[in-house]
């Protein structure tokens, strides 16, 4: 949930969710941190929906802290409001811990790179379908350099502008080796 769903905020800020145990605790150690996310959900009535989100069937709060290996805090406990249209049956406390989780891992590996190596939000190509096709290609990019084994996007797409063939070889490996075994 942003800031940009006022109505929204207000409702699941207002919900009495320090009065509820955690319904579900993760710990991780790693990059020289502790990090220890939890989670509390509470279902969403219907006689009582959310603002603009009738759909809505569960609400949950997720505070992240993060510590040193030597346990020092590292900044303010991060807390994050959520909601679902799954209802407890279809989506438990650790399914949504994992379905959030899940989100992070394809803002990383795709938003992150399309925003960071393409410098998507500079582009000036605003009118149209431009952006859609722009976007289209990009990811289309991403997906090809990922299907190849590239771990990281932005050496590959230097690699592929420094040799023209790289990206024919990217697209159809099969095809340029029978040329080449024919030549």
């Amino acid at each position: 949930m942003k800031d940009n769903q006022p109505s929204l905020a207000a409702e699941l800020v207002e919900q009495p969710w320090w009065d509820l145990k955690p319904q579900f605790a993760e710990q991780n150690r790693g990059h020289g941190r502790i990090e220890v996310r939890t989670l509390r959900v509470l279902p969403v009535s219907d006689g009582n929906p959310l603002p603009g989100f009738p759909s809505a069937r569960q609400m949950m709060v997720i505070v992240r802290e993060r510590a040193t290996l030597r346990g020092a805090p590292l900044g303010k406990p991060e807390v994050v409001f959520a909601i679902t249209s799954l209802p407890r049956k279809q989506a438990s406390p650790r399914d949504l811990a994992n379905m959030v989780r899940g989100h992070w891992c394809i803002e990383n590996s795709l938003h992150y790179v399309r925003d960071v190596t393409f410098d998507e939000d500079r582009s000036r190509v605003r009118t149209g379908s431009g952006p859609r096709v722009m976007a289209s290609f990009r990811n289309l990019a991403i997906a090809i350099h990922r299907l190849n084994g590239e771990k990281n996007i932005a050496t590959a797409t230097r690699a592929c502008c420094r040799d023209s063939t790289r990206s024919f070889k990217r697209l159809c490996p099969r095809t340029v080796a029978l040329r080449s075994c024919a030549a």
